[in-house]
């Protein structure tokens, strides 16, 4: 018997996976092929068990949240935290178009998502090591170099995971993947965030930031050994050449594909979800006092969100992931808009150390929406040997985009931060009204 024969062929199995789809013929496949039909239970199990071990690594390692109090406890100058969310998507995002040609030369993609892991552990363990023996200006060079690492090894993840998700679990099947194994990593996300506030001690204390990212290092690592389990049969490898000659050919689907088109530009809208986080944070910092206090419960809101929200999100992407870019794009336009009424017409409210975790936990909630969304939608949407075109293509453009928009924290020096709040929800309220006009691919 092959050692990871209990994850097919299991009875027990089987039927968990029946019971957590919730539908009568949890073995029809749509949109797989007739082999892979046969291993979906296992396959489903073990992919919701790798990106966990991902998305709680992403919630141990967060940009946002635990890597700018890294930085502030080793006295690095602040021009590296602005730089940490948009190296850490943008590095991801906008080498995919070169990515996608290494990976459609791999007739089992899911290799490169093993590599991946192993590349995001190195350099999770590298940005533990520089919290131990670094500080000032050196930690934030040592943290950026190990950031840029991690996130081109991410956008090696992101090209493969989707590719694989679309060649082993059917449709109506997949936003429940991503759905379950973000509210499981919300859960445990949650107990991190209690021990931050109960026992994270002063921002100095670099023990806690080792810990953090040392687990980390192991989550990627558990990740990898899970992924590679995967029973993925070989694919198609053509598309694989030159990898410039590839990209530009690639780029020309956002000319000739108006669904295509339209979803990019819905994506680019929505990215609202992701860049107000930090500016409600740097609210947070105006009104209030206490990193490790904040810190705690930021993360914990964080993991409650994912928890909470990720599962309904799933299973709404599966029946319409367009209704749900629409619902959690407005919402986060909605939850910005909200938070700065109130800071301008209740001062006193706006002191208090609660009410910026709570709209941050709201926006969590969107946020997780948009995610699921957007990912369930695009691995819907291409079909075939499309997928990985789309996939890299769109986060290649999404990755430039980021970097452009990265520079609207400067708007900071002239706009108060309730004015880069407003414009970023104002963005979000404009891709859930482009999102409503895409086409259903469920």
């Amino acid at each position: 018997m092959r050692a990871d024969e209990h994850w097919y062929g299991n009875p027990a199995l089987d039927k968990a996976y029946r019971t957590l789809v919730d539908e009568e013929d949890a073995r029809v496949c749509r949109n797989i092929s007739d082999e892979a039909c046969h291993v979906v239970p296992g396959n489903f199990f073990l992919q919701i068990l790798s990106h966990f071990f991902t998305k709680l690594g992403d919630a141990v390692a967060n940009p946002k949240t635990v890597l700018p109090w890294l930085l502030s406890a080793l006295a690095a100058p602040g021009f590296f935290t602005a730089l940490l969310v948009p190296i850490r998507e943008s590095g991801s995002l906008i080498p995919q178009l070169f990515i996608a040609s290494y990976v459609r030369r791999v007739a089992q993609r899911k290799w490169a998502f093993v590599l991946g892991c192993v590349l995001q552990a190195v350099a999770v363990l590298a940005m533990a090591l520089v919290a131990v023996g670094l500080d000032g200006m050196a930690a934030g060079t040592g943290l950026i170099a190990a950031l840029v690492l991690f996130s081109l090894a991410r956008g090696l993840c992101s090209v493969a995971s989707k590719d694989v998700l679309g060649k082993t679990v059917p449709k109506t099947r997949r936003g429940q993947v991503n759905g379950w194994s973000a509210a499981a990593a919300g859960l445990v996300t949650i107990t991190v965030g209690a021990l931050l506030l109960l026992g994270g001690g002063e921002a100095g204390d670099t023990a806690v930031y080792l810990l953090l990212l040392g687990g980390a290092a192991l989550l990627w690592l558990l990740a990898a050994a899970s992924y590679g389990a995967i029973r993925e049969y070989p694919g198609a490898t053509t598309g694989g050449g030159n990898a410039f000659s590839e990209a530009i050919h690639r780029l020309d689907r956002l000319r000739t594909d108006a669904p295509f088109r339209r979803f990019v530009i819905a994506r680019a809208l929505l990215l609202c979800s992701a860049l107000t986080a930090p500016f409600i944070i740097m609210l947070a910092h105006e009104q209030t006092r206490g990193a490790a206090l904040v810190l705690g419960l930021f993360v914990i809101a964080d993991g409650l969100a994912s928890l909470l929200s990720a599962p309904f999100w799933g299973r709404f992407a599966d029946a319409s992931s367009r209704r749900v870019m629409v619902l959690a794009g407005a919402g986060a336009g909605g939850v910005g808009l909200t938070l700065v009424v109130l800071t301008q017409v209740a001062p006193a409210l706006a002191q208090s150390a609660w009410l910026y975790p709570l709209f941050f936990f709201l926006l969590a909630i969107a946020h997780a929406g948009v995610r699921l969304g957007r990912k369930t939608y695009v691995v819907d949407l291409a079909g075939g040997d499309k997928r990985t075109d789309y996939v890299s293509v769109s986060n290649t453009v999404i990755g430039v985009v980021l970097l452009l928009m990265g520079s609207v924290g400067l708007l900071t020096a002239v706009v108060p931060v309730a004015g880069v709040i407003l414009l970023l929800s104002g963005m979000g309220i404009a891709g859930a009204w482009l999102s409503a006009r895409l086409p259903e691919v469920t």
